[in-house]
């Protein structure tokens, strides 16, 4: 691990003076802030003073192998715009500018160096991943604005895990936008790795009216999103919203068999998750490949469960990827598979739901 970087505990949330929020205004006092911080997190829909002009550029993730079976994981919690829906912008708190966060690819048995640097001026966050075996009074805990603080756990379970800001309110902070997936690849491999020819990650979430935790809590989705996340550099990578998946279709070539990586991190649904024109040839729930089960036509997803399911497209066409809890996917749950002769765009009109 990195010399000179801060070990972070769980302690009280102390707020200190944030000033160059807005211009020419006079700087408020550590308690003004610190209410307008509990304000935010309990039922206020407008942005906080040290968020209201905040759009920090997503700063990359950094995963470094250092050993056989040890990574170091670099992610930063941030304030970034995102575009939700077309036109519609949410003041996203995310890990690394994106809403769901990058997808974090291990391997199983591997120790993870985790680093979390927050810059966010205002509130602390912290980091809990669903893949790792961990004490999270201590692993878990809070990193405060303007601080780094480093972890160290195994992750010694194969599949596809969410990963999620565990600092309190944590549905505020799941809502907000810090979620993601973490993959954990099995030592051994799954017994169809052979056959695949595509993989992609698919990952649902919900955004509800902004930064309200009374919606959040009792409300229900205003929007319910597929994203795809990069596996490997050149890979698709987009965020959580209404239309991306449909306006550029993730591809396949006629007789590819499809690997996706599937998570729902919520916070609140359940996913129906189902690709219309086929059906499963293999699901491995919560991608562990001991978990595994033939011939599925949807696979049920809690709020965040995950799978790994295949499938083999027989013919060109559009293959629409939803969730068949179809008030969502009227919300937006909704990718196109665009399979063709090539494996290529065609450019022809794809068909949705």
């Amino acid at each position: 691990m990195k010399k000179g970087v801060k070990y972070l505990f769980t302690f009280a949330i102390g707020i200190g003076l944030i000033t160059g929020c807005s211009q020419g205004a006079a700087p408020e006092s550590p308690l003004e802030i610190e209410e307008k911080v509990l304000a935010a997190e309990t039922n206020q829909s407008e942005a906080i003073a040290p968020h209201k002009d905040l759009n920090q550029e997503p700063i990359p993730l950094k995963i470094e192998r250092v050993g056989e079976n040890e990574v170091n994981v670099e992610m930063t919690s941030q304030i970034t715009d995102i575009e939700i829906d077309k036109g519609k912008f949410y003041k996203a708190w995310t890990f690394n500018g994106e809403a769901p966060g990058p997808v974090v690819v291990v391997n199983e048995g591997d120790t993870i160096n985790f680093t979390l640097k927050n810059m966010d001026p205002a509130i602390p966050h912290s980091m809990d991943f669903h893949a790792v075996h961990a004490a999270p009074s201590k692993d878990f805990s809070n990193v405060q604005p303007n601080e780094t603080g480093t972890f160290s756990y195994p992750a010694n379970k194969p599949g596809v895990f969410m990963y999620h800001c565990g600092t309190s309110p944590v549905l505020s902070h799941i809502a907000n936008g810090m979620h993601g997936t973490i993959i954990v690849k099995p030592k051994d491999g799954y017994p169809t790795d052979k056959e695949i020819d595509r993989e992609y990650t698919i990952i649902q979430n919900e955004w509800y009216k902004y930064n309200d935790l009374e919606d959040f809590t009792n409300g229900v989705p205003s929007h319910v999103v597929f994203s795809t996340k990069a596996l490997k550099e050149g890979d698709p990578n987009t965020n959580g919203d209404t239309f991306t998946l449909k306006d550029k279709p993730l591809l396949a070539k006629v007789g590819d068999k499809v690997r996706l990586y599937v998570n729902n991190v919520g916070p609140n649904e359940v996913s129906s998750f189902h690709v219309v024109g086929t059906v499963f040839d293999d699901v491995y729930i919560d991608g562990n490949p001991f978990n595994r089960y033939k011939g599925l036509q949807t696979v049920m997803l809690p709020a965040s469960g995950g799978a790994v399911v295949e499938f083999t497209v027989t013919k060109a066409g559009s293959y629409p990827i939803v969730t068949h809890q179809f008030n969502h996917a009227q919300k937006g749950a909704v990718a196109t598979l665009k399979v063709t002769e090539t494996g290529e765009d065609d450019g022809k009109a794809t068909m949705s739901h």
